[in-house]
């Protein structure tokens, strides 16, 4: 169980590192948009690439912040009855839906996506907008922020096996948001 905590550890780390990155990204996301507003209505000037590279940052701090969210236990559940199960049910309920559902599907959307992006990279595919932006990098995204979600996946099932097993002792509490 030891070199599977440590691998655990070190998923974590990495995606904390890719969390610090999202969270630049809506950053700078913001101050772009902010600024090309105010280019736009002072200097009655626009640019395409500003506009794209805006939501290439969002979907950035998305794709790239989604296993941080998941790591921080602040993803969204179907809260109908978990909160009211014993932490043992809950712990389990989260392992089989990270091995039955969160895997599974993050798979098939890598699997999916990554001809998508190859394609893109091999054509040097650009934006239809004039002056806008090559689309390569922003669909590596998509299956980069799939395989982070997956790497993030197995850290939560290992974490929780090893809270079943007496072996990691893993924050339980979750706090039911407001309705």
């Amino acid at each position: 169980m030891k070199p599977l905590l440590a691998l655990a550890r070190w998923i974590d780390a990495l995606n904390d590192r890719f969390g610090a990155i999202a969270k630049w990204a809506v950053l700078a996301a913001c101050l772009i948009s902010a600024a090309n507003a105010v280019v736009r209505y002072a200097l009655d000037y626009s640019s395409n690439a500003l506009l794209e590279i805006q939501w290439y940052l969002f979907a950035g701090a998305v794709m790239l912040g989604a296993s941080q969210v998941l790591r921080l236990n602040e993803h969204v559940r179907v809260d109908v009855l978990y909160g009211r199960y014993p932490t043992r049910m809950k712990v389990w309920v989260d392992l089989l839906g990270l091995l039955f559902f969160l895997l599974p599907v993050m798979v098939a959307m890598l699997y999916l996506s990554w001809p998508m992006f190859v394609r893109m990279y091999e054509t040097g595919e650009m934006s239809n907008n004039a002056g806008g932006l090559i689309r390569w990098p922003v669909m590596l995204l998509i299956p980069l922020g799939f395989g982070l979600l997956i790497l993030q996946g197995l850290s939560e099932a290992i974490k929780r096996i090893g809270w079943l097993a007496h072996k990691f002792d893993m924050d339980t509490h979750y706090e039911r948001p407001l309705q």
